[in-house]
């Protein structure tokens, strides 16, 4: 099949255009995207190392089994190896039983994220807050959370060698597709259908391959590096930036997946900007960009012409 270079190219304009890059961006900055990130992260971080220590504590291999994924997925060796297998695994004579208390803490945290998830679909899609009403839903997706970590988990232990990373990443992108429509699905509670939080799904199921393929080559040096500075908790510090990235990816998804339908629905209402429009928007952009480079240019001459003279000035006056 023949591909029309002229179509892709009016493709890529019309969705790169700058007001509709302009809207995605204001909606990032109301969800306030990067404060959103930072809190996603955080929770998850704290729901996940103490959700791990009850899984050892329950079934005492999966501490060590769960340090192990994380050193073969990212191919720590040394102090980060080491300092992943401290985390999650601690020695046996500390004591990992979790009392009464405990599983309430843990519960609390678990929520806590999926509270922080709930919030970014109820703000980003303009919902009411459900809070502790959808508790029920956010234990759902809690569960549908651990399944799709595992088995994705598993699937890049099985084909993840070199070059099959990639591979892998796109065995596994209809399955991250699925899994992050049904979250905005159920962590909503049903107030968004399917349809509407399709192009969410697909967004963050490429980005989150992307992110994967650039975090195989950049989060092995950063634990090492982390772990060599600070120990185990160099770890943490790892694991909560690695996290923030995965969750700026996520929120960004969110915010473009929620224009993008906006864009498609208005393209089926028959409200669109006309090809003349698009290009207008393309010329203004690229008159203004030529604009800021040549007086950067002419800034960056009178800097140098301005050194020159002061060179000029520092030196010697000739001999007689």
């Amino acid at each position: 099949m023949r591909i029309d270079r002229e179509q892709l190219l009016r493709l890529a304009t019309f969705w790169l255009r700058p007001d509709f890059i302009l809207r995605v961006a204001a909606r990032f900055q109301k969800i306030a995207g990067f404060d959103r990130a930072i809190a996603l992260a955080s929770s998850a971080l704290t729901a996940l190392i103490p959700l791990t220590i009850f899984v050892a504590a329950v079934l005492p291999a999966d501490g060590s089994g769960s340090a192990d994924r994380i050193i073969r997925r990212y191919e720590l060796t040394g102090k980060g190896a080491t300092a992943v297998q401290d985390a999650f695994a601690p020695s046996s004579d500390v004591d990992t039983r979790i009392g009464f208390f405990g599983a309430i803490l843990l519960l609390v945290a678990v929520l806590s994220f999926t509270r922080a998830a709930q919030r970014l679909f109820e703000q980003t899609w303009e919902l009411p807050s459900l809070s502790v009403r959808n508790t029920l839903n956010g234990l759902k997706w809690v569960a549908g959370l651990v399944l799709y970590t595992t088995l994705t988990g598993t699937i890049h232990g099985a084909i993840d060698r070199g070059l099959a990373e990639l591979v892998a990443t796109f065995v596994l992108t209809p399955l991250s597709v699925g899994f992050f429509v049904w979250s905005g699905w159920v962590l909503s509670a049903r107030r968004i259908s399917l349809r509407d939080l399709l192009p969410f799904g697909i967004v963050a199921a490429l980005l989150l391959a992307l992110y994967q393929v650039g975090a195989a080559v950049y989060v092995p040096h950063m634990f090492n590096t982390y772990a060599g500075r600070y120990g185990v908790i160099g770890a943490v510090f790892a694991m909560i930036s690695a996290l923030f990235g995965l969750m700026v990816a996520v929120v960004g998804s969110a915010a473009l997946g929620r224009e993008v339908r906006v864009e498609l629905d208005n393209i089926r209402d028959g409200i669109r900007p006309s090809d003349d429009e698009v290009r207008k928007q393309w010329d203004i952009i690229i008159a203004q960009t030529r604009e800021y480079w040549a007086q950067a240019r002419e800034q960056y001459e009178a800097f140098r012409a301005r050194r020159r003279e002061r060179r000029a000035d520092k030196q010697p006056p000739p001999s007689p």
